[in-house]
This record gives structure tokens, sequence and C-alpha cells, in this order.
């Protein structure tokens, strides 16, 4: 464990949001909160531009320090100024910290559909947990939480997932929701695509016995925690939107190591971001 939460500073409205979760949630974890706003035009600090050129870089650092302490006045801060491409900074701190945290563009009606370009390709060029907040998902300042919702995939091995997701409900002492959602098997429709009844009813108790037994072994580790665990016969997209009401955090993941040539973000990762009500937590795994 690196105990440090680092979140991205542009001065927008998303990228305060995202301060301040990344705030709340190094208070949790009793970690160092690292803020990092990178721009490769600016001027050395020792440079005789300094001042001028980096008047703005620093007044929006100054305003996101301010921010955090207002609400967490003991929380150790770090507030670096970097010289570098943004996508090249926020790589490297990604790699010393223990989670990244991203503001995303809210544009209205076009906000499902939009997330900063940035944000998007770092989720898929790093190995650590990133969580992507919108302006509207600024944490409450009674530090109220909402669920957990885990995004349960059965094909494949998803341990790094299935322990961010509990150690995140434990630390906030809520309930955690494990959706999986599946598309119905062909053998429960009939010819005139038609739902039999007893066939569907056959593959929703076979996806919540298999649901149940991936859960097995982290209900053990984790005893209190609570676990609503959900099987949804539908698309797993869709699942996991119809679940998150009310939801602190959504925890999905992401292969980190793909078949496929150059980083993918996956279509069922997608479109959370765009869709999901709540910050989404990316989760790298084999």
């Amino acid at each position: 464990m690196k105990d440090i939460v680092t979140a991205g500073v542009d001065g927008t409205p998303e990228s305060r949001a995202a301060v301040l979760w990344a705030a709340r949630e190094a208070r949790l974890r009793r970690a160092r909160l690292r803020l990092l706003h990178a721009w490769v035009l600016l001027a050395s600090e020792t440079g005789p531009q300094a001042s001028g050129q980096n008047y703005w870089a620093h007044r929006m650092m100054d305003e996101a320090v301010a921010a955090v302490r207002a609400r967490h006045p003991d929380l150790p801060v770090d507030a670096d100024l970097v010289a570098k491409d943004p996508m090249e900074a926020l790589k490297e701190a990604a790699a010393a910290s223990d989670l990244l945290v991203l503001g995303s563009r809210n544009l209205g009606p076009v906000s499902r559909y939009v997330l900063g370009e940035l944000g998007l390709q770092l989720v898929t060029h790093t190995s650590t947990p990133a969580v992507i907040v919108r302006a509207d998902q600024e944490p409450t300042p009674d530090g109220r939480d909402g669920d957990v919702v885990l995004g349960v995939s059965l094909h494949e091995p998803c341990e790094a997932l299935f322990a961010f997701a509990f150690a995140s409900a434990a630390r906030r002492g809520v309930t955690l929701r494990a959706v999986h959602g599946r598309h119905l098997p062909a053998y429960a429709y009939n010819r005139g695509g038609g739902v039999e009844p007893c066939a569907a009813e056959e593959a929703a108790k076979l996806a919540r016995y298999e649901l149940e037994q991936a859960l097995r072994p982290w209900r053990e580790k984790y005893p209190d925690v609570p676990v609503d665990a959900r099987a949804e016969m539908e698309s797993p997209a869709p699942a996991l939107l119809h679940d998150t009401a009310g939801a602190a955090l959504l925890a999905v993941g992401r292969r980190h190591r793909h078949l496929l040539p150059g980083p993918r973000i996956g279509h069922i990762v997608q479109a959370v971001v765009h869709h999901a009500p709540c910050p989404v937590a990316v989760v790298p795994h084999e």
C-alpha cells in the first residue's frame, strides 16, 4: 500500500467534485491526498517568469487546497504543479498511488455521451484503480453514504475488483450491492419468441446460485459487510444502471491484460461511466 490518493486539478467544477471526493476517500483510508496539476507550459518555479506565468495554476491549486481544508482540516495534503504533459504526469502519479480520482465533463443532455478524453485514456492506460466523478456528484458535507454497488462478471476471476468493492463498503459501513446481469439463454424462448416461464426461472435460479458462490469467500472475509446479491436477467450494463439508485459508488472491472491489441475500456464500463448517477470506480484486473 502506498497510502496516497491522487486527484487531478484543472479548476473546473468537475475537478472540484473529484478533489472533494478524493479528500473524503483519503480520510477514510487514512492516506495522504495528492493534488496534481500538470501543464507543459508551466514555468520553472525558480525562474523570473514563474510568478506571472504560473499565476492561474497557483490560484486553482490554492482554491482546491482551501476547499479540502474547509472539510478536512487535519488531512495531509500535497499540492504539486508539474511542467509535463497532463497524460504523462497523471500516469506517473497513478503508478505511485493507491487510487486516482478524475473529474468528468457534464454537459447537460450531452453528458451521458461525453467524458473528458484525458480521463477516458487514463482509465485504459493505468493499472491503478481510477474513480470518475462528475460535478453533480460532489460528496455531501455531512459525509453520509449510500450503498457501494459491485458489478459482478462470472466469466473470469476478478479478485482485485471484489477486494476493492468490499473494502470500500467496509470503510463506509454500508451495504454492498452485488449485481450480476445476464441475458436469458436461448432455451428460455419458445418458437414464437415468447419466454417460457419455467425455463426463465431455472436460468435465474442458476444465476443466483453462481453469484452466491462467487460471493461466499468474500462474505467470510468481510463478515461485517451486509451483502445484497442481485442476479438480474438482462444485459449487464442496464442491470447495473437500474441498481445504482442512491448508491455512493459503483465499482466495475476492466481487463488489464487483454487478448486484443491496444488498451480497451469495454462496452459495459463505457456505458456505466457515461450513464451512472454516482461516481464510478474502474478497477483493473488480470
